[in-house]
């Protein structure tokens, strides 16, 4: 008897954890706002609709993601948290909604997903600068390359 309390006590901890840890916390994940529906990298398994991976070959890649030393220079600019300053646009308020899709980094993506090569060379599918206390550069890859899922880049990075 003394057993089941103990299981039962547990229980809902182990719940609360679990929601917790899969969008309840105050941490803020990194989202961009494409039209009306957010992007925004998962922060458990389940969450995700798209899957992304990373290489350092560039011949095993299906996406090719170019860091860039210059804004003006790139498709995808992430500058935030600049002198404590909130982002007061549209943009930012979509990041709010519930109409989000979630990608997510795997060590192991499989044949189907997209597999990233992100490097400072050119011929790339994306560009991308950032300058963030939130971002990095793998997560602003693939929120780019997960915005963009419907693209196909298997023949542009043969």
């Amino acid at each position: 008897m003394l057993r089941l309390k103990i299981l039962a006590s547990t229980v809902p901890l182990i719940l609360a954890a679990v929601f917790a840890r899969s969008g309840f916390g105050t941490t803020a994940q990194p989202c961009i706002a494409i039209d009306q529906t957010a992007v925004r990298i998962a922060t458990a398994p389940w969450q995700a609709q798209m899957r992304v991976g990373f290489t350092d070959n560039p011949a095993a890649a299906t996406v090719r993601v170019q860091i860039v030393d210059d804004a003006d220079a790139a498709d995808f600019t992430v500058i935030d948290d600049i002198d404590g300053a909130v982002a007061d646009n549209a943009e930012a308020d979509v990041c709010h909604l519930n109409t989000s899709s979630y990608v997510a980094i795997t060590d192991t993506p499989s044949a189907t997903e997209p597999l990233i090569y992100l490097s400072k060379d050119g011929n790339a599918d994306y560009r991308i600068f950032v300058k963030s206390k939130t971002f990095s550069l793998r997560d602003a890859a693939a929120l780019i390359v997960g915005a963009h899922r419907d693209r196909n880049h298997v023949a542009a990075a043969l």
